[in-house]
């Protein structure tokens, strides 16, 4: 063929990939594989066979994980964990960059292995999967080398147990492992059971890395193996896959102590606006949601289409899906490869085959006569509440609707329980911007897609799960404090029989929407001080009166939209206002919980606003210094409303330090109160009514924790929920939090001293905030 002729056709031949070295290296092992255990493989045990997707053909037997492995893996990371935290960051970053060395030194190896094992074209394994794992290790040795320096307050976590789905094997080994060890933490890894060979070629260059014994190890395995990991004795669990396993291990490891990070599913929304270069968003739909045959969490499978170009659109999207590639993943000229194994194409099969909506576009491509293939799909003419606008497919299908606005197109596209990630298509980048941070997830691509990269935290938010893997942010998930907190002391109410201290009598209310109301149940009780007398009666609020509050948060939503400075402002007027009454307050305190420190805790308190309101504007997002010519900006945004049961030793300093940092950075928040100790917070209401804060920014709640700890967590309008309650709390609270996935934060049993330095900081403006990333390329 000519050139001129191949242009036209869009007809290329074959440039096949050999496999050779890659099958070498699986027959010189003998086509079997234990596990990889405390430096060594294991003798291999009972298997199941890894098979080459687009053959059917298999490629290994692997063995099953026992409980016996896993106990021997995580008793391994435990030894080993100690003396790899103590070879300090500068030790652990000459291992990370071994590492990374060796993986570009095998790289066509494991781009070919990768291939064979998962389905994909050789080109996104070659030029995407190993190169973006090879830059992790690289980039968290840079961050080894700097933890003494830039994190000298953090210290490793311990053992980590990290289970990884089977779409991107060794990018995401790398986006678990590499963090986790740059900051001196062990792991145990257990691959998806389908793709595992990466994961094992990657246990041997550890040996040839001269990786100290225990610090990596990988058992491989069915559903049941991670099930194993999940409730091991590990300090941290870290997962992706879908949300109904990672709700699953939420309520897993509720109340273990154990920290957890979860990406999971998206359904995320590709909005192109008329102003759009259609060509271009063409293109980047071809590697939205055909990338890795849309098995993709982040893929732009939900189309948004501007009605006055939609039928333009339609009309070269469906040419260009005709002229799309489908065949042997090892050709290098294919665009679209294997479906990963059977059972995922029967699940792709059945909800499109269940499908009556809408029209449906099937490129005009044949399929290869064996392997697992699915053609690329095209449904146009969807309602936003059609299965598959709602539902993750996780296939090459691509469901599309129209909109007539930008706020009707930030409406459909935040119309899903998911929040992963989205792409705006305009060529008018105020508008864009003006988008972007109004769509409700946690990466943001502007006329572009699926842009990843070490230094750019990615992770979503809603049911996509929480935590960051990349960049500064996503160290937070792997260290923790320094220091060994004490347990937490549990403290009882005042009783007494004394007469009233105030000759008259006083029921404190509730504080909700900027009003004080009397409590649903209808429901007082005393508070005693602790000489015995009565102090007054406190509201019992219930499960109602959080509703309430809630509907109040909700409507003031117009407060994360507030200036840092107007934020700042109100809370500098927060602590003038009880500067003036500080006497009364610490009087107050005194007379609830005995002794004179209750000056001390009010000075505290008005410190503490001062310093939120003078981190209001200054908690800065930033620009990562990503590899694209272009910029990836790091916004910090309110999480949105935080329920918070507030410490039962600190009544009133306790209460300001969940609530000061959460509105300094925008969010509403529902305060429920100490409860031996609650006539801190009702007065403070006061204070509150007096110092311009607008209704359902701060509700406050009175009464028991345990009656509220479980509605508060399991709200699906609360997006975050903080414990400093009990110790039994926490399991209440991250059980109930799997209902729609929310951020928790929960002190695990474990005193706080709330005058001092760990009742404050950048921990809690952390926990305020989501990360939203944002990547802008630039140039013609």
């Amino acid at each position: 063929m000519t050139v001129k002729e191949v242009f036209e056709t869009m007809t290329y031949g074959p440039a096949p990939e050999s496999a050779s070295e890659a099958l070498a290296w699986i027959a010189a092992r003998g086509g079997v594989f234990g596990q990889f255990i405390d430096g060594r493989f294991t003798e291999p045990g009972q298997g199941f066979e890894s098979r080459n997707p687009a053959t059917g053909e298999v490629l290994a037997t692997l063995t099953q994980g026992s409980q016996t492995d896993v106990d021997a893996a995580v008793k391994a990371a435990r030894a080993a964990q100690s003396g790899w935290e103590r070879l300090g960051g500068a030790g652990r970053a000459r291992y990370l960059y071994a590492l990374a060395r060796l993986l570009q030194k095998h790289s066509r190896l494991f781009a070919v292995l990768e291939t064979l094992d998962n389905g994909k074209p050789i080109r996104e394994s070659r030029d995407i999967d190993v190169p973006l794992a090879q830059r992790h290790f690289y980039f968290h040795a840079g961050m080894a080398q700097l933890m003494e320096d830039e994190l000298p307050d953090r210290a490793a976590l311990g053992v980590c147990g990290q289970v990884i789905p089977w779409n991107f094997p060794l990018l995401m080994l790398a986006w678990k492992i590499a963090p986790a060890l740059a900051m001196g933490n062990t792991v145990v890894l257990k691959p998806a059971e389908y793709t595992s060979l990466t994961a094992l070629l990657f246990a041997e260059i550890c040996q040839q890395a001269g990786l100290p014994k225990g610090v990596v190890n990988i058992v491989t395995g069915d559903g049941a193996v991670g099930e194993m990991v999940v409730a091991a004795e590990v300090d941290k669990v870290a997962f992706t896959g879908s949300t109904a396993v990672g709700r699953r291990i939420r309520e897993a490891t509720a109340g273990s102590g154990k920290t957890l990070t979860l990406e999971l599913g998206g359904k995320s929304p590709y909005i192109v606006f008329d102003n759009a270069d259609l060509d271009s968003a063409v293109e980047g739909l071809v590697d939205a949601i055909w990338f890795n045959q849309g098995q993709v969490c982040c893929a732009g499978s939900r189309l948004l289409v501007h009605e006055p170009v939609a039928d333009l659109f339609y009309g070269k999207l469906r040419a260009r899906m005709d002229k799309l590639r489908i065949g042997d993943p090892l050709d290098k000229s294919i665009d679209v490869g294997a479906i990963v194994d059977p059972a995922q194409l029967r699940t792709i099969t059945d909800l499109v085959s269940a499908n009556t909506a809408g029209d449906k576009h099937v490129a005009s491509t044949a399929l290869p006569t064996q392997g697992v293939f699915y053609p690329p799909t095209l449904i146009t003419g969807l309602n936003p509440a059609d299965t598959l606008m709602q539902e993750e497919i996780f296939g090459p299908v691509l469901v599309s609707t129209t909109f007539r606005t930008p706020e009707e197109a930030v409406a459909l596209a935040n119309n899903t329980r998911y929040g992963l990630a989205a792409t705006v298509w305009s060529e008018n980048i105020n508008l864009a911007l003006d988008i972007a941070p109004k769509l409700a997830c946690g990466i943001v691509w502007v006329n572009g897609t699926n842009l990843m990269d070490a230094a750019a935290g990615f992770g979503g938010k809603r049911e996509s799960g929480f935590g960051r893997e990349g960049g500064w942010e996503g160290l937070a998930a792997y260290t923790r404090p320094k220091g060994t907190p004490k347990a937490l002391k549990d403290i009882k109410p005042n009783t007494g029989a004394g007469a009233p201290a105030d000759p008259i009598d006083r029921t404190a209310k509730l504080y909700i929407g900027g009003k004080q109301a009397r409590p649903d149940s209808g429901y007082s009780a005393p508070v005693w001080g602790k000489s015995g007398a009565l102090l007054g009666h406190v509201s019992l609020a219930n499960r109602k009166d959080l509703r309430n509050a809630v509907e109040a948060a909700q409507a003031a939503k117009a407060w994360s939209k507030t200036t840092g400075h107007l934020r700042a402002q109100i809370l500098y007027y927060i602590g003038e206002n009880l500067s003036a009454r500080a006497d009364e307050f610490a009087h107050r305190l005194n007379d609830m919980q005995g002794g004179e420190r209750g000056a001390k805790e009010v000075e505290t308190a008005i410190n503490r606003l001062f310093t939120y309101a003078a981190w209001a504007d200054k908690y800065d997002g930033q620009v990562h210094g990503v590899p694209i010519r272009g910029v990836a900006i790091a916004m910090k945004e309110p999480v949105g409303v935080i329920g918070a049961i507030c410490p039962n030793d600190a009544p009133l300093l306790g209460l300001i330090s969940c609530m000061a940092p959460a509105i300094s950075m925008g969010n509403r928040v529902i305060l429920n109160a100490s409860e031996p100790f609650p006539l801190a917070a009702t007065d403070f209401i006061q204070v509150l009514e007096t110092s311009d804060v607008p209704p359902g920014v701060v509700n406050i709640l009175t009464g028991t924790h345990s009656e509220i700890a479980p509605h508060m967590a399991g709200h699906m309008d609360i997006d975050a929920v903080w414990s400093f309650g009990a110790a039994p709390l926490c399991d209440v609270v991250e059980r109930a939090s799997a209902s729609n996935l929310k951020r928790t934060w929960v002190n695990n049993g474990l005193a706080r001293d709330w005058l001092g330095a760990a009742g404050q900081g950048r921990d809690f403006l952390a926990a305020a905030t989501e990360v939203k990333n944002i990547w802008i390329p630039y140039g013609e």
